[in-house]
């Protein structure tokens, strides 16, 4: 039994590469600001990191524990780097702009 190997990738391959072309992609401004108050440069610095203000914004409103549990998540779980003297003044914030006082 013969065998035939096509190396026709092998072939069009660079063919192709050497007619790609460099594209340049701009992303918008996010357009949405956290919520002016005490802690808000937290949500900026690190919430803003991963989500968009629009992401928090339109979260349902829920108590200061939803706000703990989440904020705790992002940093034990998905390893979100928010020093441990920033954890409870950022619930704080999201609790008092974003939750149930």
């Amino acid at each position: 039994m013969k065998r035939t190997i096509l190396f026709l990738p092998l072939l069009v391959v660079p063919a192709l590469l050497s007619r790609a072309e460099v594209k340049k992609i701009e992303l918008p401004l996010e357009p949405a600001k956290f919520k002016e108050g005490k802690g808000a440069e937290l949500a900026q610095a690190h919430c803003f990191t991963c989500h968009s203000v629009e992401y928090i914004a339109t979260q349902p409103v829920m108590p200061r524990k939803f706000w703990e549990a989440t904020v705790l998540k992002m940093r034990d779980k998905y390893a979100a780097p928010l020093p441990e003297d920033a954890v409870q003044p950022l619930i704080d914030y999201l609790t008092e702009n974003y939750g149930k006082k």
